[in-house]
Protein backbone atom coordinates (compact mmCIF):
# COMPACT_ATOMS: atom_id res chain seq x y z
CA UNK A 1 0.00 0.00 0.00
CA UNK A 2 3.04 2.51 0.45
CA UNK A 3 4.56 1.75 -2.41
CA UNK A 4 1.05 2.36 -4.36
CA UNK A 5 1.24 5.79 -2.64
CA UNK A 6 4.86 6.81 -3.34
CA UNK A 7 3.36 5.95 -7.27
CA UNK A 8 0.75 8.04 -7.14
CA UNK A 9 1.86 11.41 -7.75
CA UNK A 10 4.36 10.16 -10.69
CA UNK A 11 1.35 8.16 -12.05
CA UNK A 12 -0.55 11.15 -11.60
CA UNK A 13 1.77 13.34 -13.91
CA UNK A 14 2.04 10.70 -16.71
CA UNK A 15 -1.26 10.72 -17.07
CA UNK A 16 -1.79 13.98 -17.24
CA UNK A 17 1.18 14.37 -20.04
CA UNK A 18 -1.18 11.44 -21.80
CA UNK A 19 -3.99 13.93 -21.69
CA UNK A 20 -2.73 16.46 -22.83
CA UNK A 21 -0.67 14.59 -25.83
CA UNK A 22 -3.94 13.43 -26.41
CA UNK A 23 -6.11 16.26 -26.81
CA UNK A 24 -3.06 17.58 -28.91
CA UNK A 25 -3.42 15.01 -31.37
CA UNK A 26 -7.29 15.76 -31.07
CA UNK A 27 -6.85 19.11 -31.66
CA UNK A 28 -3.95 18.60 -34.75
CA UNK A 29 -6.57 16.27 -36.42
CA UNK A 30 -8.96 19.02 -36.05
CA UNK A 31 -6.70 21.25 -37.77
CA UNK A 32 -7.59 20.10 -41.00
CA UNK A 33 -6.35 22.48 -44.11
CA UNK A 34 -8.68 23.79 -46.93
CA UNK A 35 -9.42 21.17 -49.48
CA UNK A 36 -9.00 22.45 -53.12
CA UNK A 37 -12.28 22.08 -54.82
CA UNK A 38 -12.89 22.50 -58.38
CA UNK A 39 -14.65 26.15 -59.24
CA UNK A 40 -15.91 25.28 -62.62
CA UNK A 41 -16.90 21.54 -62.40
CA UNK A 42 -19.81 20.49 -65.05
CA UNK A 43 -22.98 19.42 -63.48
CA UNK A 44 -25.37 19.81 -67.25
CA UNK A 45 -26.37 16.54 -68.54
CA UNK A 46 -24.99 17.63 -72.14
CA UNK A 47 -21.49 17.03 -72.60
CA UNK A 48 -18.75 19.25 -70.35
CA UNK A 49 -17.39 22.53 -72.55
CA UNK A 50 -14.23 22.44 -73.60
CA UNK A 51 -13.36 26.43 -73.55
CA UNK A 52 -14.67 27.15 -69.79
CA UNK A 53 -14.12 30.84 -70.59
CA UNK A 54 -16.53 31.10 -73.59
CA UNK A 55 -19.43 29.03 -71.99
CA UNK A 56 -19.59 31.16 -68.67
CA UNK A 57 -19.48 33.81 -70.94
CA UNK A 58 -22.51 32.53 -73.22
CA UNK A 59 -24.72 30.93 -70.40
CA UNK A 60 -23.98 34.20 -68.13
CA UNK A 61 -27.61 35.85 -68.87
CA UNK A 62 -30.06 36.04 -66.13
CA UNK A 63 -33.49 35.89 -67.37
CA UNK A 64 -36.52 37.30 -65.70
CA UNK A 65 -39.38 34.50 -65.39
CA UNK A 66 -42.70 34.49 -63.78
CA UNK A 67 -42.90 30.50 -63.54
CA UNK A 68 -46.77 29.52 -64.34
CA UNK A 69 -47.89 26.22 -64.46
CA UNK A 70 -50.53 25.13 -67.06
CA UNK A 71 -53.84 24.86 -66.28
CA UNK A 72 -53.47 21.03 -67.11
CA UNK A 73 -51.18 20.42 -64.58
CA UNK A 74 -53.35 22.31 -61.78
CA UNK A 75 -56.74 20.36 -63.06
CA UNK A 76 -54.53 16.75 -62.62
CA UNK A 77 -53.66 18.21 -59.24
CA UNK A 78 -57.43 18.65 -58.36
CA UNK A 79 -58.86 15.16 -59.85
CA UNK A 80 -56.00 13.41 -57.45
CA UNK A 81 -57.15 15.32 -54.44
CA UNK A 82 -60.86 14.88 -55.43
CA UNK A 83 -60.61 10.64 -55.76
CA UNK A 84 -61.66 8.54 -52.44
CA UNK A 85 -59.00 8.17 -49.49
CA UNK A 86 -58.66 4.76 -48.52
CA UNK A 87 -56.32 5.94 -45.09
CA UNK A 88 -55.89 3.39 -42.58
CA UNK A 89 -57.13 5.03 -38.92
CA UNK A 90 -54.63 5.57 -36.90
CA UNK A 91 -53.82 3.79 -33.56
CA UNK A 92 -53.78 7.00 -31.28
CA UNK A 93 -55.27 10.46 -31.58
CA UNK A 94 -51.77 12.33 -32.02
CA UNK A 95 -49.17 12.47 -33.91
CA UNK A 96 -47.09 9.97 -31.95
CA UNK A 97 -47.24 7.37 -34.57
CA UNK A 98 -46.99 10.06 -37.71
CA UNK A 99 -49.49 12.06 -39.30
CA UNK A 100 -52.94 11.36 -38.16
CA UNK A 101 -55.30 10.34 -40.49
CA UNK A 102 -58.10 12.09 -39.24
CA UNK A 103 -56.07 15.53 -39.57
CA UNK A 104 -54.82 14.49 -43.13
CA UNK A 105 -58.26 14.18 -44.28
CA UNK A 106 -59.17 17.97 -43.17
CA UNK A 107 -55.76 19.07 -44.50
CA UNK A 108 -57.20 17.40 -47.94
CA UNK A 109 -60.21 18.63 -47.84
CA UNK A 110 -59.07 22.27 -47.42
CA UNK A 111 -56.61 22.01 -49.81
CA UNK A 112 -58.97 20.97 -52.35
CA UNK A 113 -62.06 22.92 -51.57
CA UNK A 114 -60.51 25.94 -50.16
CA UNK A 115 -56.78 26.48 -51.33
CA UNK A 116 -57.01 24.73 -55.05
CA UNK A 117 -59.66 27.07 -56.21
CA UNK A 118 -57.25 30.38 -54.91
CA UNK A 119 -54.54 28.66 -56.83
CA UNK A 120 -53.95 31.72 -59.25
CA UNK A 121 -54.21 34.23 -56.06
CA UNK A 122 -51.54 31.87 -54.36
CA UNK A 123 -49.55 31.91 -57.95
CA UNK A 124 -49.61 36.13 -58.09
CA UNK A 125 -48.64 35.82 -54.09
CA UNK A 126 -45.73 34.14 -54.89
CA UNK A 127 -44.46 36.20 -57.81
CA UNK A 128 -44.73 39.61 -55.23
CA UNK A 129 -40.64 38.99 -55.46
CA UNK A 130 -38.64 38.75 -58.78
CA UNK A 131 -37.79 35.58 -60.00
CA UNK A 132 -34.84 34.95 -62.05
CA UNK A 133 -32.91 32.04 -63.49
CA UNK A 134 -29.57 31.38 -65.30
CA UNK A 135 -27.12 28.93 -65.94
CA UNK A 136 -24.35 27.69 -63.52
CA UNK A 137 -22.03 24.95 -64.12
CA UNK A 138 -24.38 23.43 -66.31
CA UNK A 139 -27.51 23.59 -64.20
CA UNK A 140 -30.66 25.69 -64.42
CA UNK A 141 -30.61 27.60 -61.34
CA UNK A 142 -33.38 29.46 -59.83
CA UNK A 143 -33.41 32.65 -57.56
CA UNK A 144 -35.09 35.46 -56.11
CA UNK A 145 -33.48 38.97 -56.45
CA UNK A 146 -34.43 42.22 -54.38
CA UNK A 147 -32.21 44.77 -55.25
CA UNK A 148 -32.03 48.76 -54.39
CA UNK A 149 -31.65 50.96 -56.59
CA UNK A 150 -28.90 54.01 -55.88
CA UNK A 151 -31.44 56.87 -54.71
CA UNK A 152 -32.41 54.62 -51.45
CA UNK A 153 -28.69 54.14 -50.69
CA UNK A 154 -27.85 57.65 -49.62
CA UNK A 155 -26.52 57.44 -45.73
CA UNK A 156 -27.10 53.78 -44.97
CA UNK A 157 -25.31 50.57 -44.45
CA UNK A 158 -25.74 48.20 -47.70
CA UNK A 159 -25.07 45.01 -48.29
CA UNK A 160 -25.89 41.55 -50.11
CA UNK A 161 -27.06 38.98 -48.27
CA UNK A 162 -27.66 35.39 -49.65
CA UNK A 163 -30.42 33.65 -47.52
CA UNK A 164 -30.39 29.86 -47.81
CA UNK A 165 -32.77 27.10 -46.95
CA UNK A 166 -32.84 23.47 -46.68
CA UNK A 167 -35.22 20.27 -46.91
CA UNK A 168 -37.90 20.43 -46.66
CA UNK A 169 -38.28 23.94 -47.33
CA UNK A 170 -37.93 26.00 -49.97
CA UNK A 171 -37.44 29.72 -50.82
CA UNK A 172 -41.15 30.41 -49.49
CA UNK A 173 -39.73 30.30 -45.67
CA UNK A 174 -38.14 33.27 -46.21
CA UNK A 175 -40.70 35.01 -47.67
CA UNK A 176 -42.06 37.23 -44.11
CA UNK A 177 -38.09 37.93 -42.92
CA UNK A 178 -37.00 38.91 -47.30
CA UNK A 179 -40.48 41.25 -46.31
CA UNK A 180 -38.15 42.55 -43.25
CA UNK A 181 -35.29 43.06 -44.70
CA UNK A 182 -36.95 45.22 -47.77
CA UNK A 183 -38.66 47.29 -45.43
CA UNK A 184 -35.52 48.73 -43.97
CA UNK A 185 -35.04 50.32 -47.49
CA UNK A 186 -37.94 52.53 -46.13
CA UNK A 187 -37.21 53.08 -42.88
CA UNK A 188 -35.04 56.09 -42.00
CA UNK A 189 -34.13 55.14 -38.37
CA UNK A 190 -33.03 51.99 -39.56
CA UNK A 191 -29.26 52.04 -40.94
CA UNK A 192 -29.25 49.22 -43.14
CA UNK A 193 -30.18 48.14 -46.62
CA UNK A 194 -29.89 44.64 -48.12
CA UNK A 195 -29.63 43.43 -51.57
CA UNK A 196 -31.50 39.90 -51.04
CA UNK A 197 -30.78 36.71 -53.30
CA UNK A 198 -32.48 33.86 -52.33
CA UNK A 199 -31.51 30.72 -54.50
CA UNK A 200 -33.53 27.31 -54.97
CA UNK A 201 -31.05 24.90 -53.95
CA UNK A 202 -29.78 22.43 -56.53
CA UNK A 203 -32.27 19.68 -57.19
CA UNK A 204 -35.13 22.02 -55.49
CA UNK A 205 -38.17 23.42 -56.66
CA UNK A 206 -37.24 25.03 -60.30
CA UNK A 207 -33.49 24.59 -59.50
CA UNK A 208 -32.21 21.64 -61.94
CA UNK A 209 -31.54 18.47 -60.06
CA UNK A 210 -28.12 16.88 -61.92
CA UNK A 211 -27.77 13.27 -63.47
CA UNK A 212 -24.13 12.84 -62.25
CA UNK A 213 -22.98 11.64 -58.59
CA UNK A 214 -21.15 13.90 -56.40
CA UNK A 215 -23.14 17.04 -56.45
CA UNK A 216 -22.82 17.34 -52.35
CA UNK A 217 -23.15 20.70 -50.37
CA UNK A 218 -19.55 21.33 -50.84
CA UNK A 219 -20.17 21.11 -54.56
CA UNK A 220 -23.11 23.31 -53.95
CA UNK A 221 -21.33 25.81 -52.00
CA UNK A 222 -18.72 26.42 -55.43
CA UNK A 223 -22.65 27.26 -57.11
CA UNK A 224 -24.05 29.41 -54.54
CA UNK A 225 -20.43 31.42 -54.82
CA UNK A 226 -20.49 31.59 -58.63
CA UNK A 227 -23.95 32.76 -58.70
CA UNK A 228 -23.35 36.14 -56.01
CA UNK A 229 -20.39 36.39 -58.52
CA UNK A 230 -22.35 36.74 -61.78
CA UNK A 231 -24.89 38.72 -59.75
CA UNK A 232 -22.03 40.90 -59.13
CA UNK A 233 -21.34 40.22 -55.62
CA UNK A 234 -17.93 39.81 -54.20
CA UNK A 235 -18.69 40.24 -50.84
CA UNK A 236 -21.99 39.46 -49.08
CA UNK A 237 -23.34 37.71 -45.92
CA UNK A 238 -25.15 34.31 -45.75
CA UNK A 239 -28.13 33.79 -43.61
CA UNK A 240 -29.49 29.63 -43.07
CA UNK A 241 -30.39 26.69 -41.85
CA UNK A 242 -30.35 22.77 -42.15
CA UNK A 243 -28.71 22.25 -45.29
CA UNK A 244 -28.41 26.08 -45.99
CA UNK A 245 -26.37 26.08 -42.83
CA UNK A 246 -23.93 23.48 -43.93
CA UNK A 247 -23.92 25.08 -47.68
CA UNK A 248 -23.54 28.40 -45.80
CA UNK A 249 -20.85 27.35 -43.66
CA UNK A 250 -18.86 25.32 -46.44
CA UNK A 251 -19.16 28.63 -48.31
CA UNK A 252 -17.56 30.90 -45.36
CA UNK A 253 -14.49 27.96 -45.09
CA UNK A 254 -13.64 27.97 -48.69
CA UNK A 255 -13.88 31.41 -49.63
CA UNK A 256 -13.11 33.58 -47.01
CA UNK A 257 -12.37 36.64 -49.01
CA UNK A 258 -16.27 36.32 -50.58
CA UNK A 259 -18.19 36.07 -46.81
CA UNK A 260 -18.34 39.07 -44.88
CA UNK A 261 -20.42 37.03 -42.45
CA UNK A 262 -22.13 33.64 -42.07
CA UNK A 263 -25.33 33.38 -39.56
CA UNK A 264 -27.05 30.04 -39.06
CA UNK A 265 -29.84 29.06 -36.64
CA UNK A 266 -28.59 25.76 -36.79
CA UNK A 267 -24.33 25.89 -36.31
CA UNK A 268 -23.02 22.67 -35.77
CA UNK A 269 -19.67 20.85 -35.54
CA UNK A 270 -19.37 17.17 -35.82
CA UNK A 271 -15.91 16.38 -34.89
CA UNK A 272 -14.39 13.89 -31.93
CA UNK A 273 -13.77 16.36 -29.99
CA UNK A 274 -16.97 18.28 -30.08
CA UNK A 275 -19.34 14.87 -30.02
CA UNK A 276 -16.81 14.40 -26.39
CA UNK A 277 -18.30 17.68 -25.22
CA UNK A 278 -21.45 16.63 -26.14
CA UNK A 279 -21.03 13.57 -24.12
CA UNK A 280 -19.82 15.24 -21.05
CA UNK A 281 -22.91 18.05 -21.44
CA UNK A 282 -25.43 14.86 -21.43
CA UNK A 283 -23.90 13.77 -18.24
CA UNK A 284 -23.32 17.22 -16.66
CA UNK A 285 -25.56 19.28 -18.42
CA UNK A 286 -24.04 22.52 -16.42
CA UNK A 287 -20.39 21.95 -17.37
CA UNK A 288 -19.93 24.63 -19.96
CA UNK A 289 -23.19 26.15 -19.93
CA UNK A 290 -24.10 29.99 -18.87
CA UNK A 291 -26.71 30.24 -16.22
CA UNK A 292 -30.53 29.90 -17.18
CA UNK A 293 -29.51 28.15 -20.70
CA UNK A 294 -29.08 24.34 -19.55
CA UNK A 295 -31.82 23.40 -20.66
CA UNK A 296 -31.33 24.28 -24.41
CA UNK A 297 -28.81 21.60 -24.79
CA UNK A 298 -28.12 17.84 -24.88
CA UNK A 299 -30.04 16.17 -22.28
CA UNK A 300 -29.96 12.12 -22.57
CA UNK A 301 -34.18 13.00 -23.35
CA UNK A 302 -32.87 14.87 -26.40
CA UNK A 303 -30.84 12.08 -27.98
CA UNK A 304 -33.95 10.00 -27.67
CA UNK A 305 -35.59 12.63 -29.96
CA UNK A 306 -32.66 12.63 -32.34
CA UNK A 307 -33.54 8.77 -32.66
CA UNK A 308 -36.79 9.16 -32.94
CA UNK A 309 -36.84 12.04 -35.37
CA UNK A 310 -34.41 11.31 -37.94
CA UNK A 311 -35.93 7.72 -39.53
CA UNK A 312 -36.50 10.14 -42.66
CA UNK A 313 -32.73 11.48 -42.61
CA UNK A 314 -31.02 8.05 -42.46
CA UNK A 315 -33.84 6.73 -45.31
CA UNK A 316 -32.84 9.82 -47.69
CA UNK A 317 -29.28 9.27 -47.04
CA UNK A 318 -29.14 5.61 -47.81
CA UNK A 319 -32.05 5.17 -50.22
CA UNK A 320 -33.32 8.77 -51.98
CA UNK A 321 -34.85 7.26 -54.85
CA UNK A 322 -36.73 4.71 -53.24
CA UNK A 323 -38.74 7.54 -51.31
CA UNK A 324 -38.41 9.66 -53.94
CA UNK A 325 -41.02 7.16 -56.47
CA UNK A 326 -42.83 6.72 -53.45
CA UNK A 327 -43.83 10.60 -53.01
CA UNK A 328 -43.88 11.40 -56.72
CA UNK A 329 -47.31 11.94 -58.46
CA UNK A 330 -48.67 11.59 -54.83
CA UNK A 331 -49.97 14.56 -53.78
CA UNK A 332 -51.24 13.53 -50.42
CA UNK A 333 -48.37 11.11 -49.57
CA UNK A 334 -46.25 13.76 -50.37
CA UNK A 335 -48.34 16.63 -48.17
CA UNK A 336 -48.12 13.95 -45.00
CA UNK A 337 -44.52 13.35 -45.55
CA UNK A 338 -43.63 16.59 -45.44
CA UNK A 339 -45.94 18.54 -42.99
CA UNK A 340 -45.02 16.13 -40.54
CA UNK A 341 -41.75 16.80 -40.66
CA UNK A 342 -42.73 20.70 -40.21
CA UNK A 343 -44.95 19.54 -37.09
CA UNK A 344 -41.97 17.53 -35.44
CA UNK A 345 -39.12 19.62 -36.19
CA UNK A 346 -41.03 22.77 -35.15
CA UNK A 347 -41.84 21.37 -31.28
CA UNK A 348 -41.17 18.03 -29.71
CA UNK A 349 -44.41 18.75 -28.04
CA UNK A 350 -46.53 18.82 -31.11
CA UNK A 351 -46.92 15.03 -31.72
CA UNK A 352 -48.90 15.02 -28.77
CA UNK A 353 -51.40 16.86 -30.79
CA UNK A 354 -54.04 15.84 -32.43
CA UNK A 355 -53.39 18.12 -35.12
CA UNK A 356 -49.79 18.60 -34.97
CA UNK A 357 -49.85 21.78 -34.14
CA UNK A 358 -49.12 22.76 -36.93
CA UNK A 359 -52.15 25.91 -37.47
CA UNK A 360 -50.52 26.97 -34.15
CA UNK A 361 -47.24 28.12 -35.52
CA UNK A 362 -48.02 28.24 -39.56
CA UNK A 363 -50.60 29.38 -41.98
CA UNK A 364 -51.85 26.64 -43.91
CA UNK A 365 -52.05 28.20 -47.05
CA UNK A 366 -48.11 28.87 -46.40
CA UNK A 367 -47.60 25.43 -45.52
CA UNK A 368 -49.52 24.32 -48.79
CA UNK A 369 -47.46 26.70 -50.92
CA UNK A 370 -44.59 24.79 -50.03
CA UNK A 371 -45.53 21.81 -50.53
CA UNK A 372 -46.72 22.96 -53.89
CA UNK A 373 -43.31 23.62 -54.94
CA UNK A 374 -42.13 20.25 -54.16
CA UNK A 375 -45.49 18.72 -56.09
CA UNK A 376 -44.89 21.01 -59.18
CA UNK A 377 -41.92 21.22 -59.76
CA UNK A 378 -41.64 17.54 -59.17
CA UNK A 379 -38.44 17.93 -57.13
CA UNK A 380 -38.64 15.62 -54.04
CA UNK A 381 -36.39 12.97 -55.76
CA UNK A 382 -33.87 15.22 -56.53
CA UNK A 383 -33.83 17.70 -53.25
CA UNK A 384 -33.94 13.87 -51.35
CA UNK A 385 -30.38 13.45 -52.63
CA UNK A 386 -28.68 16.01 -51.17
CA UNK A 387 -28.81 13.52 -47.96
CA UNK A 388 -26.96 10.63 -49.58
CA UNK A 389 -24.39 12.97 -51.57
CA UNK A 390 -23.77 14.95 -47.71
CA UNK A 391 -22.72 11.53 -46.68
CA UNK A 392 -20.89 10.45 -49.31
CA UNK A 393 -17.12 9.08 -48.47
CA UNK A 394 -16.19 11.93 -51.25
CA UNK A 395 -17.26 14.59 -49.16
CA UNK A 396 -16.17 12.86 -45.78
CA UNK A 397 -12.75 12.98 -47.39
CA UNK A 398 -13.05 16.68 -47.03
CA UNK A 399 -13.33 16.75 -43.58
CA UNK A 400 -14.97 19.85 -44.10
CA UNK A 401 -15.44 20.14 -40.28
CA UNK A 402 -12.77 19.90 -39.27
CA UNK A 403 -11.50 23.08 -41.29
CA UNK A 404 -11.16 26.18 -38.91
CA UNK A 405 -13.28 29.16 -40.47
CA UNK A 406 -12.18 32.88 -39.73
CA UNK A 407 -15.40 34.62 -41.07
CA UNK A 408 -17.24 35.79 -38.24
CA UNK A 409 -19.89 34.14 -37.22
CA UNK A 410 -23.29 34.18 -35.40
CA UNK A 411 -25.39 31.24 -34.43
CA UNK A 412 -29.09 31.79 -32.93
CA UNK A 413 -30.11 28.89 -31.51
CA UNK A 414 -34.12 28.03 -30.72
CA UNK A 415 -35.28 26.27 -27.83
CA UNK A 416 -37.09 23.13 -29.90
CA UNK A 417 -34.82 22.67 -32.76
CA UNK A 418 -33.52 19.41 -33.15
CA UNK A 419 -30.14 20.02 -31.69
CA UNK A 420 -28.02 22.79 -30.21
CA UNK A 421 -24.28 22.80 -30.08
CA UNK A 422 -22.35 24.57 -27.38
CA UNK A 423 -20.03 27.78 -27.63
CA UNK A 424 -17.23 25.69 -26.36
CA UNK A 425 -18.00 23.02 -29.25
CA UNK A 426 -18.65 25.69 -32.19
CA UNK A 427 -15.35 27.44 -31.48
CA UNK A 428 -13.51 24.61 -32.81
CA UNK A 429 -14.81 25.23 -36.14
CA UNK A 430 -15.54 28.86 -35.66
CA UNK A 431 -12.85 30.51 -34.56
CA UNK A 432 -14.50 33.97 -34.43
CA UNK A 433 -17.90 33.20 -33.09
CA UNK A 434 -18.52 36.45 -32.53
CA UNK A 435 -22.51 36.49 -31.90
CA UNK A 436 -24.09 33.65 -30.40
CA UNK A 437 -27.97 33.95 -28.64
CA UNK A 438 -30.68 31.67 -27.24
CA UNK A 439 -34.23 31.98 -27.44
CA UNK A 440 -36.58 29.48 -25.19
CA UNK A 441 -39.06 29.43 -27.94
CA UNK A 442 -39.08 28.57 -31.53
CA UNK A 443 -37.98 25.63 -33.60
CA UNK A 444 -36.38 24.42 -37.62
CA UNK A 445 -38.42 26.59 -39.48
CA UNK A 446 -37.87 29.85 -37.41
CA UNK A 447 -37.98 32.01 -40.88
CA UNK A 448 -41.26 31.43 -41.34
CA UNK A 449 -42.21 30.45 -37.66
CA UNK A 450 -40.81 33.84 -35.98
CA UNK A 451 -39.43 35.56 -38.58
CA UNK A 452 -39.14 39.30 -36.89
CA UNK A 453 -37.17 37.75 -34.15
CA UNK A 454 -34.69 36.18 -36.61
CA UNK A 455 -34.62 39.45 -38.36
CA UNK A 456 -33.62 41.09 -35.21
CA UNK A 457 -31.03 38.86 -34.29
CA UNK A 458 -29.50 38.60 -37.64
CA UNK A 459 -29.51 42.66 -37.50
CA UNK A 460 -27.48 42.42 -34.13
CA UNK A 461 -24.68 39.99 -35.64
CA UNK A 462 -24.60 42.69 -38.74
CA UNK A 463 -24.00 45.67 -36.34
CA UNK A 464 -20.97 42.98 -34.35
CA UNK A 465 -19.65 42.26 -37.82
CA UNK A 466 -18.84 46.01 -38.75
CA UNK A 467 -17.59 46.55 -35.45
CA UNK A 468 -15.30 43.53 -35.54
CA UNK A 469 -14.28 43.71 -38.96
CA UNK A 470 -14.61 47.76 -39.19
CA UNK A 471 -16.24 47.89 -42.29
Amino acid sequence: MLGFKKLQWPLSIICIIGAIFAYRRINSAFETEVPKVTLHQWWGDGPEPKDWAAYVKNSSEVLSNRLIFPDSTIDDLRQRLNRTLHLTESMSPDFRNGFNTKELLKIVDYWRDNYMPRWREREVFMWQFNHFTTEIQGLRMHFLHLMVYDENKVGKHHYPVLLLHGWPSSIREFYPLMHKLQQTHFDKTNPYIFDVVVPSIPGFAWSQGTSREGLGPVQIAVIMRNLMLRLGYKKFFIQGGDFGSVIGSHMATLFPENILGYHSNLCAVFTVRSVIKGILNAIKPTFFFRDGFEEMFPHWEVIKRLIEETGYYHLQATKPDTIGAVLSDNPVGLAAYILEKWSSLTNRYYKDSSNGGLRKSFKLDALLDNVMIYYLTNSITTSSRIFAEHHSSEQRELHMASVPTDVPTGCARFKHDLIHFHDNQLKDKYRNLIHSTYYKDGGHFIALEMPKLLYADFIEFVKKVEKFSKL
